[in-house]
């Protein structure tokens, strides 16, 4: 036997129309992004208050309805209940970072959870590939979730190098690695637990060049072996022009840590070239 089809209603807000099914009541504003908008509505079939996401322009180009098809399936792929409509979170890592201070014991439990939340995505063969403090929503509770697979990728397809937020971009990336795995995550992850152990963006590069030329100096140079992996022959040329030794060095802090740990696990993400980096498993098991 069938289920019944959901009835829907419309209703306009900021000059959006939304056209929810009548579960999801009392719509209001979150947020908006270049892909999509966020509002709080109250689900009358749980007595929840949840989040729905509605993608902007999703067909308007080949691109557009790619990266559209591309987030449902692989939300449907890890089993995700509802799709586009998720339980309501307080606050984004980033706002948080700027309005207050995280205790080392914050930091340590959020981590713990993004790396566990990896450890799952991973697990499916997906990378997520955008990973940013913006991307991972934090409630009163400081329960984390990992948001916006727009640009997640299953690891057996060809890859493209324009992805994820330059600051937490892994530097395969950048130099167009056609066959990435997993290990840009956790580069990802190395750069957003830097930020919220010091307070400020580990490699805020102003450029393509000035971000590989921050990252050159604070993990040194990689081997020829891996040289050989740029595909591009012009950033190959640009690569090697910004190459310099120098020594991989502790982060500079405002003040005094309290939990050295933490620091040697950040140091641990990012010192090694995308060949050698870590597990998520073997980073929560560091925390």
């Amino acid at each position: 036997m069938s289920q019944e089809r959901p009835t829907f209603y419309r209703q306009e807000l900021n000059k959006t129309i939304w056209e929810v099914p009548e579960r999801y009541q009392n719509l209001s504003p979150v947020g908006s992004g270049a892909y999509g908008s966020v509002c709080a509505a109250f689900d009358t079939k749980t007595g929840l208050r949840v989040a729905v996401k509605k993608l902007s322009r999703p067909f308007q180009s080949i691109i557009h309805a790619k990266r559209t098809y591309r987030e449902l399936r692989l939300l449907k792929h890890m089993k995700h209940e509802n799709y586009l409509v998720t339980h309501l979170m307080g606050a984004d890592l980033n706002n948080i970072v700027k309005c207050q201070k995280l205790t080392d014991d914050h930091v340590q439990f959020l981590i713990y959870q993004i790396l566990r939340g990896l450890k799952y995505i991973h697990s499916a063969d997906i990378i997520h590939r955008d990973l940013k403090p913006s991307n991972l929503a934090v409630n009163e509770d400081c329960e984390l979730k990992i948001l916006d697979f727009g640009l997640a990728r299953h690891t057996d397809d060809e890859m493209t190098g324009y992805v994820a937020t330059r600051w937490y971009r892994a530097p395969e990336i950048m130099l167009n690695w056609m066959h990435y795995n997993q290990t840009v995550d956790i580069w990802s992850v190395g750069c957003i637990m830097a930020e919220l152990l010091t307070g400020r963006t580990l490699f805020p590069g102003t450029d393509h060049i000035d971000q590989l030329k921050l990252i050159l100096r604070l993990v040194g140079t990689p081997g020829a072996e891996l040289l050989k992996k740029i595909s591009s022959e012009s950033l190959s040329t640009c690569w090697r022009r910004c190459l310099y030794w120098t020594q991989i060095r502790e982060l500079q802090q405002p003040k005094p840590l309290h939990m050295p740990t933490l620091l040697s696990t950040t140091i641990l993400m990012m010192n090694q070239w995308p060949i050698l980096m870590i597990s998520p498993l073997k980073a929560g098991t560091s925390l």
